[in-house]
């Protein structure tokens, strides 16, 4: 078990302040790393290092900072290595979606850029930024938070969500290569669908997870505390000294299984006044599945006669 200690490493984890975030950075400094913690709002950044502070005792400092903005970036990991003295352990969690299901063939540009300079140039942003210093020292973590729709695609409208991840993922594995001699490993986790403060008008106001739990082999949702806080830890620790490049899928299957839909998603009726062009596949309705449970004709019930 001392392999996971993180006593005496600092970690940087960008947006430290809600969702996914509270679970970084709770197991981090559970296993004794100190923490910079960073994120738009001050004072979310600064009630969750309180918690952190009073749980783990661990000194945790608030840099509040936008990731798509250069000079917040170069600030943030400045004053982390200024009062740190050092960066350890980068996490590159800062994301946003976008949840209102517009087909992609009338989607608007704006967007598409506003998700890829948060979701894509932010992890960079803060990879170069960090690079050098871990470089010069020989020794450094850095885990980018992809997500199960960068490796594929899926039913899922969000064009712009998917180009960053996907570009997330491929970022991850040419700097691991890149930067493997002098010992700065660049894994990444690639998680399917965790209920978050992002995700849950989807999942809970609209009642849409039993259906993402049909699609998915384990037939649940994710817990970020019980299902993603070991796969960090590992990827920060010395338990992975050998592992770099890697994507972790933390998806209850969903890799391995892919499929497209068979039922038409709700979501595909959200905007009327912008229906899918030309004629979709209208999936198999009415639902007819009943006459499977009685089996296959001539194995399991006598053929007709």
């Amino acid at each position: 078990m001392s392999m996971f200690d993180l006593t005496g490493k600092v970690a940087l984890v960008t947006g430290g302040s809600m969702g996914l975030g509270l679970t970084f950075t709770d197991v981090l400094a559970e296993h004794g790393a100190d923490l910079a913690i960073t994120a738009r709002s001050a004072d979310l950044l600064e009630d969750n290092a309180k918690g952190l502070r009073e749980r783990h005792g661990r000194t945790v400092t608030c840099h509040a900072g936008d990731v798509t903005n250069e000079n917040d970036v170069r600030r943030v990991v400045a004053e982390t290595i200024e009062q740190h003295g050092r960066i350890d352990i980068l996490v590159n969690n800062a994301g946003i979606s976008d949840l209102r299901g517009l087909p992609s063939e009338w989607s608007d540009h704006e967007t598409f850029r506003r998700v890829v300079d948060v979701d894509l140039f932010g992890v960079w942003a803060f990879m170069r930024e960090c690079g050098p210093h871990m470089l010069q020292r020989g020794s450094g973590s850095i885990i980018n938070i992809s997500s199960i729709l960068g490796s594929g695609g899926s039913e899922f409208v969000n064009p712009w969500y998917v180009a960053a991840k996907g570009a997330v993922l491929q970022m991850t594995k040419h700097l691991a290569v890149e930067w493997a001699d002098r010992n700065v490993r660049v894994n990444a986790i690639a998680p399917a669908y965790f209920v978050t403060e992002m995700t849950r008008p989807l999942f809970e106001m609209l009642g849409m997870a039993p259906w993402i739990e049909s699609r998915t082999p384990m037939r649940r949702l994710g817990d970020p505390e019980s299902d993603l806080r070991g796969p960090l830890l590992f990827l920060a620790s010395e338990a992975a000294s050998y592992v770099t490049g890697h994507t972790l899928f933390v998806d209850g299957g969903w890799e391995a299984s892919r499929g497209a839909w068979q039922i038409p998603p709700s979501h595909f009726s959200w905007n009327k006044d912008f229906p899918q062009a030309g004629t979709p596949y209208e999936g198999i309705l009415p639902n007819e599945f009943e006459q499977w449970k009685s089996g296959i004709p001539g194995i399991h019930f006598p053929m007709p006669e």
